[in-house]
């Protein structure tokens, strides 16, 4: 029999209270009686029962965790550090998926039935919208990887998706491609849109540069691979600012499958530094985008919501920095 609360308060010769006490965050208990109670439940295996706790507390620690591209290998790796930040911090992270939901309302009645005490929209296409709906219902919110505004309606942590493209655009000039092109994700994605902003503020600067556009169906290997063979029966440009790592992966699988040669016959820069960017056969030169320290701060921005849910919102942004590999030919000599 799994040993219970009344067992527990019998054998430290306690009040049920009292046990109930010790196991309550911020509840007021002498050490002395928590020492008793605590050897008493470690003598019985008792844990307690934080769903039961919840009925009576108001609070379940529950953490929506929602995003919408599980295609995309890198959210293995986002996932991995957010389950781990909120567990270590006694939250439970409840994991959603709204790939292919376009409606706010029903995404937050989903996770109200769930009574989290918070959510993190993890997401950079999903509209602002899904954050702000969650916001107008009282639960509090972080969006990460979210649009930054410099006066937010929710808590935005991420990077400045404007500046990477400037970055990009600046890095692919220095080698001297003058052909450039920009093959971004789904059209409509915040990401995408800022990105894009940035590469072409940066370019025309450059009166003899030229760039085309182009956007995948998706932030995945298999639509930057589609889009890249559709490009490459036209022709192509010298070099391709990917929007994302996934999308730079499939992009050069499609190009060695024409016969052509990366990075002879043409660059690529991506976005993310996901692990698998630096894999013997990929060693994709990309943007590295922070993101454990993106999701550090993710976090520590929720755990403070559920103590101050009036909390002002506020963007944090996080530098980037270009990492080199072998997918971008060399920077031209100073003269």
């Amino acid at each position: 029999m799994t040993p219970t609360l009344k067992d527990v308060a019998e054998r430290a010769g306690v009040s049920r209270s009292a046990v109930s006490r010790t196991f309550t965050d911020g509840a007021s208990i002498s050490p002395k009686m928590r020492k008793k109670v605590e050897k008493a439940a470690a003598e019985l295996g008792y844990r307690p029962n934080f769903l039961a706790r919840s009925l009576t507390t108001r609070r379940t620690k529950l953490i929506g965790l929602v995003s919408n591209n599980f295609h995309n290998p890198i959210f293995l790796e986002v996932f991995d550090l957010f389950t781990r930040a909120l567990q270590e911090r006694g939250l439970r992270p409840l994991l959603v998926n709204l790939s292919n939901e376009t409606d706010p309302e029903h995404s937050v009645q989903m996770l109200t039935q769930y009574s989290v005490d918070g959510v993190i929209v993890a997401s950079s296409t999903l509209p602002p919208a899904f954050s702000k709906a969650f916001k107008d219902k009282n639960i509090p919110v972080v969006n990460t990887f979210g649009r930054y505004a410099s006066s937010p309606d929710v808590h935005v942590v991420g990077i400045d998706n404007v500046e990477a493209g400037r970055t990009a655009a600046r890095e692919l000039l220095a080698r001297g491609y003058r052909e450039l092109a920009f093959l971004g994700g789904p059209e409509q994605a915040t990401s995408t849109q800022d990105r894009l902003k940035g590469f072409l503020e940066e370019i025309g600067k450059l009166p003899e540069a030229t760039v085309t556009l182009s956007f995948a169906e998706a932030y995945s290997f298999q639509a930057g691979r589609k889009e890249m063979l559709r490009l490459l029966e036209t022709g192509h440009a010298q070099a391709y600012f990917c929007g994302d790592d996934v999308l730079s992966i499939g992009v050069l699988s499609a190009i060695r499958d024409a016969g052509l040669n990366v990075p002879q016959d043409i660059g690529i820069i991506g976005l993310n530094d996901m692990q698998m960017a630096s894999w013997e056969g990929i060693s994709l030169t990309t943007i590295h985008q922070p993101i454990k320290q993106i999701i550090t701060s993710s976090v520590e921005l929720i755990a403070a919501m559920l103590e101050d849910p009036d909390r002002y919102p506020e963007a944090r942004l996080f530098p980037c920095r270009v990492v080199e590999r072998a997918t971008l030919r060399p920077k031209l000599a100073a003269p």
